[in-house]
């Protein structure tokens, strides 16, 4: 059997970990959720569920991951051989394909705007306009971009290629390598944009609605939107926290590891919210809807045009998003290349290019599902939206509860503990208390989420 890959340094181990949770979930989905459920109230059950459930779930992926040395599949067979909990597993792999197939198109939309920003047609014929113009003047960019045929998916199909090149050259030299440069890349800008943020007339207001609770808002149906946002955006239930703990060494201190990459987590959702929460207030546009790509593509660019500089701020934001598209749609498309290698013996450039070229005809489809395709519909819903809504709210659900379920109840004897203090090596007191949340807490709350999605 050939040698496990594993992650050589632990900067490149915990780069590649925190760009595989923080990907579009913290920079495009966290402001739209914040400013949708109270602001500050919201956040602050975020931080309380990352912290308190996030972890010991996390930490239940990683024992799996290091403690079967496998795929999502393999370390259910390995673990407990001869049984049906693989099932769990595959049904992650699945969820982790049909995202797979539909971020592709969302950073395909990213690098557009990217290319608009860079060369400024984004913003070169709004010279005079006012208000109303400039709002219908983005919102038609962003109708013109969901509902065309050649360019969408052509950002699509060049978004694949990167991931196929990235992948292509293995979890050292391709995921460690693109995670050590990209997420200092990632913070840089973050950072940056921060401190022009803070200098907005508005900035005071912003950060009031963002950092300054009022707890009348705090509803059960803000708390469960807070749970779903952390599942979301810790990239539990896909898969990919089982893959890439698959690649941890053997001295890898998994609590810390699990902490760290939570809280650089919370750090870039903060420092979105940051960015984002000022620039809407300073110029007024808090009234308008924040819900996904009418946030990034209608919204934001908004914000930019009425500052100096427009066409820099707008390519550093769009560069931004871009590197989180690009972290997960890597870190997704692995859980898929790490199956067939591990099940099927495949070599790396077989098992990339049969996990990644099917999706230059789906994610393909996903994108004209939106536009010339937009007839095509499962039920009642486009290619696109019902794979986001089969995969999100339902396939990852199902996966986190039976991760717990397997971790808590069904798994090897003292695995749990064998694992979070690497065989005894060093002490962790936690360890009764991330066993009584996978075993009882998480489960009921996960069902609350996937209870609330469909009554």
């Amino acid at each position: 059997m050939a040698k496990k890959a594993e992650f050589a340094t632990k900067i490149g181990l915990i780069a590649a970990t925190v760009g595989s949770a923080i990907g579009l979930g913290n920079v495009w989905r966290f402001p739209a959720e914040t400013q949708e459920n109270g602001g500050a109230a919201f956040l602050l059950l975020y931080v309380g569920c990352v912290l308190l459930l996030g972890v010991p779930v996390m930490l239940g992926e990683f024992v799996l991951g290091r403690g079967g040395r496998s795929d999502a599949v393999g370390v259910f067979r390995r673990l407990s051989p001869g049984k049906k909990w693989w099932a769990v597993g595959a049904t992650a792999i699945l969820a982790a394909y049909l995202i797979t197939a539909f971020y592709m198109v969302v950073a395909g939309w990213t690098l557009e705007y990217l290319w608009a920003s860079v060369t400024g047609s984004l913003y070169d014929t709004l010279a005079g306009t006012d208000a109303a113009g400039t709002h219908a003047h983005f919102n038609g960019t962003m109708n013109r971009m969901l509902h065309s045929t050649w360019a969408p998916l052509s950002a699509t199909w060049v978004v694949i290629g990167l991931n196929i090149v990235i992948l292509l050259r293995g979890v050292q030299k391709g995921i460690e390598r693109m995670s050590n440069w990209l997420m200092p890349l990632l913070f840089v800008i973050l950072l940056v944009l921060c401190v022009v943020a803070f200098t907005l007339p508005g900035a005071g207001e912003g950060l009031r609605f963002f950092l300054s609770p009022d707890f009348s808002k705090i509803t059960p149906s803000v708390f469960v939107n807070a749970l779903g946002q952390t599942f979301f955006s810790l990239s539990l239930g896909m898969g990919i926290l089982i893959t890439y703990s698959s690649y941890y060494p053997i001295s890898t201190n998994l609590p810390k590891t699990s902490l760290t990459v939570a809280l650089l987590s919370l750090l870039v959702a903060v420092l979105m919210g940051c960015i984002i929460f000022p620039a809407v207030m300073t110029f007024g546009l808090e009234g308008e809807s924040m819900e996904g790509a009418t946030l990034i593509f209608v919204t934001l660019p908004e914000v930019f045009a009425r500052m100096p500089l427009s066409q820099l701020w707008s390519a550093l934001f769009f560069l931004l998003l871009l590197v989180a598209a690009v972290t997960s749609t890597v870190s997704v498309g692995e859980v898929g290349i790490a199956f067939l290698c591990d099940r099927f013996g495949m070599r790396r450039r077989t098992a990339v290019l049969a996990a990644l070229c099917p999706l230059f005809v789906l994610s393909g489809l996903c994108s004209l599902s939106l536009g010339p395709l937009n007839h095509l519909t499962v039920f009642g819903m486009t290619i696109f939206d019902f794979l986001d809504n089969f995969a999100t709210n339902i396939l990852l659900p199902l996966v986190a509860i039976g991760t717990c379920l397997y971790v808590g109840w069904f798994g090897p004897r003292r695995l749990l503990h064998r694992q979070l203090t690497n065989q005894g090596t060093f002490r962790w007191g936690l360890t009764p208390v991330v066993t009584f949340i996978l075993r009882y807490v998480a489960p009921l709350l996960i069902a609350s989420i996937l209870l609330s999605r469909w009554l």
